[in-house]
């Protein structure tokens, strides 16, 4: 008998991209590979990348080395966001054996059998690496103790900074009946969280796939998804990955208030506290709106956890629009930011604006933003000290630790304990130890 290819893989981005890897992952599975671990050395290695920023780019660039220094005879193929935008850069990049889009890429077992066929090493090109249109369902399972549930792909927004739309096509909709399938057999392989992932999971409904046979209907929206996923057995815990603030409708956050299984945790990308930048960014929003939705959000969940996108250094924005925004932040009652230094992307309206922000300038903006996520990350885990509540326990670096997120998406770590990994039970939160981190104890 053979001894069966093995398969290693690494994701750059998102949570949608972390599903769709898990299910690349199974079909090799399927297929007869065996899965290494990526420093291990394998036959063939699958890039799943990102392009939101120039830095992901750079990273698959060092991906991609990293890959040939474990294996300098491996087949490296490499897929995503990145490739869908540049496929011939990325060929040109060397070492790469095989670039897949969008549209090819739950097809790679038949590109990778003709590559396997080809003499030496040479590159090969999924067609045309064309945009896709369809939805394809996916989640993750079996590197972590949540599972990432794709619903919805694609966005029909046109943001000014953003290439999504260009690499991932249409906004399009898995079918409730599909999401709910997905999450029962995740269910039966253990799992106890599920977070739910998309391009815009807001805009789910629209493009919604329509199952064969059937007579169409009209679509259901986020709201009627998330009440179905709260009846399945076997999932303790739901958890919306992000949401536009103009999508976030009172109807969703009153839901989620009193639901059992839908955490108190809202993840909304403001990018700019600034009406101005907000307009030329093309959002669907003003401040004002942003500020409405953390007010009702707190007023019937105070002790939820919202987190929140920012852009810095766009175009245009001077010294005084910047600390407008930084003082409308350090407004609001959020829990901690993600923060992201704006970079130019090809074939974008904001890569030909002028009035350029100097990149020095851009690091300086992000530190200081930086600096004011800390504070609220760590004035959010004050407010819950002394508190009892359930986490969900996961592995952690050290051997004699356990770590994990409380409902509301407090991090603790607390010392190990048999037989607790991949449980959810409840804990009293200690104090904040020197890695920023609560200190817990089981209750």
């Amino acid at each position: 008998m053979a001894t069966p290819k093995t398969v290693a893989f690494y994701t750059l981005g998102c949570k949608l991209n972390y599903s769709e890897t898990s299910t690349i992952g199974r079909m090799f599975e399927k297929a007869g590979y065996s899965e290494v671990k990526f420093q291990d050395g394998a036959d063939i290695y699958v890039i799943n990348t990102c392009s939101v920023t120039d830095f992901a780019d750079k990273k698959c660039r060092k991906i991609v080395r990293q890959a040939l220094r474990h294996a300098p005879h491996a087949n490296v193929v490499v897929t995503g966001c990145y490739a869908q935008l540049k496929p011939e850069e990325i060929a040109n990049i060397e070492g790469v054996d095989l670039v897949l889009g969008a549209a090819e890429k739950f097809q790679i077992l038949d590109y990778v059998e003709e590559l396997s066929k080809a003499p030496g090493k040479g590159m090969v090109q999924a067609g045309e690496v064309q945009q896709a249109n369809s939805f394809v369902n996916a989640f993750s399972f079996g590197d972590r103790t949540r599972s990432f549930l794709k619903v919805q792909d694609g966005c029909d927004y046109k943001c000014s900074f953003c290439t999504i739309p260009l690499a991932r096509g249409k906004s399009r909709s898995d079918t409730v009946e599909n999401v709910l399938n997905n999450a029962r057999a995740i269910a039966e392989r253990g799992v106890k969280e599920i977070v739910l992932t998309g391009v815009n999971i807001g805009d789910f409904g629209n493009g919604t796939e329509v199952i064969e046979g059937t007579k169409p209907k009209k679509a259901a929206m986020f709201i009627d998804l998330i009440r179905e996923l709260d009846k399945v057995e076997g999932i303790e815990r739901f958890r919306i990955s992000s949401i536009e603030p103009n999508l976030c409708t009172d109807e969703i956050i009153e839901f989620v208030a009193k639901s059992k299984r839908f955490v108190p945790h809202f993840h909304m990308p403001l990018q700019s506290g600034n009406n101005k930048q907000l307009k030329e960014m093309r959002r669907r929003y003003k401040r004002e709106l942003y500020d409405s939705r953390v007010a009702r959000i707190k007023e019937l969940m105070p002790h939820c956890c919202i987190g929140v996108d920012v852009i810095v250094g766009f175009p245009n924005e001077t010294e005084a629009d910047f600390l407008e925004s930084y003082r409308f932040i350090q407004g609001l009652n959020i829990s901690y930011l993600h923060v992201f230094t704006y970079s130019e992307r090809a074939n974008t309206l904001a890569a030909t604006m002028p009035n350029i922000v100097p990149m020095q300038e851009r690091r300086r903006r992000n530190e200081m933003l930086t600096i004011l996520s800390e504070k609220k990350r760590r004035y959010f885990y004050e407010q819950h000290l002394g508190e009892t509540r359930s986490v969900l326990f996961e592995q952690h670096k050290d051997k004699q630790l356990l770590s994990g997120f409380t409902d509301n998406y407090v991090k603790i770590e607390m010392p190990y304990q048999e037989g607790l990994l991949n449980t959810i039970a409840p804990v009293h939160l200690d104090a904040i130890n020197a890695r920023g981190v609560v200190a817990a104890n089981i209750q």
